[in-house]
C-alpha cells in the first residue's frame, strides 16, 4: 500500500493522466429560487430537495453534506472536518470551524523515525494519520444555530443513498479500480469498496448497509450518535486494532468553533472567507491586495505580464504562510496585519514585474505578533437571500485509506496537514514551521477557502475548490476572471489556471494552458514553467444577480458534479 495513496492524491486533487481528457465546458445552470452546486449529481439534488421543501440554505448545505459521505466517499466523508462560511439575508455573517483535531496522544515528533528524518508513510497511510473527524458536529452545529428543518429532515436522503444504494457513474468506477490494491489492506474497506467478481463498471449499484446505520445513529441521537454509543466503540476500536491514536475521550471533547469570518475588500467588492486554522481566507485577501493596484484587465486574462504578476504574489503569500498560520487557539496569528492594505504594499515592493524572483531570495514578511486538497466544495444559495459556502475534507483521496469497520466511514490522514519537521513537505508539497507544528488538541491548517462575495452589501459570488495547496490560487484565479476580466461564471470557472508555491519555485499550469508566445516570454523572464499534464482545481460556484433576480450554478467541467437550480 505504499505510497499508493499519496500518488492517488495527486492523481485526484492535483492533476490527471494524459489520457483523461477534461469534460466540454458546462453552461451555467439558472435559478430564481435557489441553487445548489456540488461534486456530485446525487448530492447536489437532495439540496434541492430540501430547497424545495422550504428548507433554506444551511438546511440544504447540511443535507447535501451528509449526502456526499454516501456518495462522494473519497472526499465528502463524515470521518474528516471542514470549514463553513454563513451570511443570511440579514447580513449576520459568521463561519464554523469542524477542522479535525490531533488526538490527546499525539506528539511533536510522532512521524520521524529514530534519526529525527520524517517518514511520509506514517502520516499518510495509517491510523496514526487520522485526526479527530469534525464534521458531524460541525454540521449538526450549523443545522441548531441557522438552519429550520428537523435533523430527520436533512440526515434521511442520505440515509437513502446508503441503505439502498445508488448507481457508479463511470469516473466514480474509475477512482475505485484505481484504489483497488489499497482497498484490499483493510477489512473494513475491502468489505464496502471492493467488488466481488471483478472491477466497478458504469451502472453498478453501490450500497453501504453499516453507513446506513451510522446515519440512523445521527438522526436519531444527534451527536451522541457518532461521538459516544456505537460509533464511538466502532472508531476506537478500529484505531487499537491499526494502533491508531484516537481514544473515546478525544471524541467526546470534540468542539466546534463558531469564529468570525477574515474580510477584505478588491476593486469595490467585499471578500468573505474562512481564517485560521484556515490559511485559505488570510491568503486570498493578501493575494488580491497584492494585486489590486496591478491593472489586470488592461494587461489581459492568460498574458505573459498577468501571469508574472500573480505568480509572484503567490511565491510572496506562500513564504508567508510557512512562517505565520496555524491554529489560532494554540498560536498567535497575525491575521489583521497579513490581511492589510498597508503590509500588502510592503511586500509588493519585492515584485519585479518584469522578471521572476528566484525563491531563495524570498522570505516571509516582518510581522510582529500581536501582544497578548481529498476535498470538497459545495455551495448553496435560497429564495430568502441566504448563501452557505462549505468546503469539506479527508485530505489525501479516500483518506488514510481505512474504512472503519461496522461503520462504514473513511478515516481521514489530516495529522499529514501539521509540520511533522520544519522545512519537510506534506503530501502537497507545502513546507511548515512552528506555527503548524503538532500538539495534542490542536486543529492542522488548512488550505481551504470557501468564500462570499459581496458587492454594494449584496452576495455575488458563493465559491470554493479542493486541491491541496492548489485551493488558494484556484479560488483568486475565478475571482480575477469575474472582477477583473469581465468573464461569466462559466467562462471564469473554464479558464486555465496555474499555481506557484513559493517552494518548490516551479510555475505549474494546465495542460494547454499556456500558448506558445506566453510560456516562451515566461521562461525568458527567468520562471521555470511545468505543464501539470492535467487539472487544477474543481470550482462549484454560484453567481447572484440581484438585478435581474437570478442565480447561476456552474459546476467544474474538470469533476463531475452538477449545478441543481430552480
Amino acid at each position: 500500500m505504499k505510497n499508493l495513496i499519496a500518488a492517488f492524491v495527486i492523481l485526484l486533487l492535483l492533476v490527471t493522466p494524459a489520457s483523461v481528457v477534461m469534460s466540454a465546458s458546462k453552461p451555467a445552470v439558472r435559478g430564481k429560487q435557489g441553487m445548489v452546486v456540488s461534486a456530485e449529481p446525487n448530492a447536489s439534488a437532495v439540496g434541492l430537495q430540501i430547497l424545495k421543501q422550504g428548507g433554506n440554505a444551511v438546511d440544504a448545505a447540511v443535507a447535501v453534506g451528509f449526502a456526499l459521505a454516501v456518495t462522494y466517499p473519497s472526499a465528502g466523508n463524515i470521518g474528516g472536518g471542514g470549514f463553513m462560511v454563513i451570511r443570511l439575508a440579514d447580513g449576520t455573517t459568521t463561519t464554523f470551524d469542524y477542522r479535525e483535531k490531533a488526538p490527546s496522544e499525539a506528539t511533536r515528533d510522532m512521524f520521524l523515525d529514530e534519526k529525527g528524518n520524517f517518514v511520509p508513510r506514517k502520516s499518510q497511510e495509517s491510523a496514526l494519520a487520522a485526526g479527530v473527524p469534525g464534521s458531524v458536529a460541525g454540521m449538526l452545529t450549523a443545522l441548531e444555530r441557522f438552519g429550520t428543518k428537523k435533523r430527520s429532515d436533512v440526515i434521511d436522503p442520505a440515509i437513502r443513498l446508503a441503505r439502498k444504494g445508488f448507481k457508479v457513474n463511470d469516473r466514480f468506477a474509475a477512482d475505485l479500480n484505481w484504489m483497488l490494491k489499497a482497498f484490499g489492506h483493510n477489512q473494513g474497506t475491502a468489505k464496502v469498496f471492493k467488488k466481488a467478481g471483478g472491477p466497478w463498471n458504469e451502472g453498478d449499484i453501490l450500497v453501504q448497509p453499516d453507513l446506513a446505520a451510522t446515519l440512523e445513529r445521527i438522526r436519531k441521537q444527534g451527536r451522541d450518535g457518532f461521538y459516544e454509543g456505537t460509533t464511538a466503540d466502532l472508531i476506537v476500536r478500529q484505531m487499537k486494532a491499526d494502533t491508531g491514536l484516537i481514544s473515546h475521550e478525544d471524541l467526546r471533547g470534540y468542539n466546534v468553533v463558531e469564529r468570525e469570518p477574515v474580510r477584505g475588500t478588491y476593486r469595490g467588492h467585499e471578500i468573505i472567507s474562512m481564517g485560521p486554522p484556515s490559511s485559505g481566507g488570510v491568503m486570498l485577501i493578501h493575494l488580491l491586495n497584492l494585486l489590486e493596484p496591478f491593472d489586470l484587465k488592461a494587461y489581459g486574462a492568460g498574458s505573459s505580464r498577468s501571469i508574472g504578476l500573480m505568480t509572484e504574489a503567490m511565491r510572496l503569500s506562500y513564504a508567508d504562510r510557512a512562517e505565520f498560520l496555524g491554529d489560532p487557539d494554540f498560536y498567535r496569528v497575525p491575521v489583521s496585519r497579513m490581511i492589510s492594505k498597508e503590509y500588502a504594499a510592503e511586500r509588493r515592493a519585492l515584485i519585479d514585474p518584469m522578471h521572476a524572483t528566484p525563491s531563495s531570495a524570498i522570505g516571509h514578511g516582518a510581522i510582529p505578533l500581536p501582544e497578548s486538497e481529498q476535498t470538497t466544495h459545495y455551495s448553496v444559495a435560497d429564495q430568502w437571500g441566504n448563501v452557505v459556502s462549505v468546503t469539506t475534507t479527508i485530505n489525501g483521496g479516500y483518506g488514510c485509506g481505512i474504512v472503519v469497520d461496522g461503520a462504514g466511514f473513511f478515516l481521514n490522514n489530516e495529522m499529514d496537514d501539521f509540520s511533522a519537521k520544519p522545512g519537510a513537505p506534506n503530501m502537497y508539497g507545502v513546507v511548515g514551521g512552528e506555527a503548524n507544528a503538532i500538539v495534542s488538541g490542536k486543529r492542522m491548517l488548512s488550505s481551504m477557502t470557501p468564500t462570499i462575495v459581496l458587492k454594494d452589501g449584496a452576495p455575488v459570488l458563493v465559491l470554493g475548490s479542493p486541491g491541496g495547496s492548489t485551493i488558494i490560487t484556484t479560488v483568486l484565479q475565478v475571482i480575477v476572471n469575474v472582477i477583473d476580466h469581465g468573464m461569466g461564471l462559466a467562462e471564469a470557472v473554464d479558464a486555465p489556471r496555474i499555481h506557484h508555491q513559493w517552494r518548490p519555485d516551479t510555475l505549474y499550469y494546465e495542460r494547454r494552458g499556456l500558448v506558445a508566445d506566453v510560456f516562451d516570454n515566461l521562461v525568458r523572464r527567468g520562471y521555470t514553467v511545468v505543464d501539470r499534464d492535467g487539472y487544477q482545481g474543481r470550482v462549484d460556484a454560484i453567481q447572484l444577480d440581484s438585478m435581474r433576480k437570478l442565480m447561476f450554478g456552474v459546476s467544474d467541467p474538470r469533476g463531475y458534479g452538477t449545478a441543481e437550480g430552480y
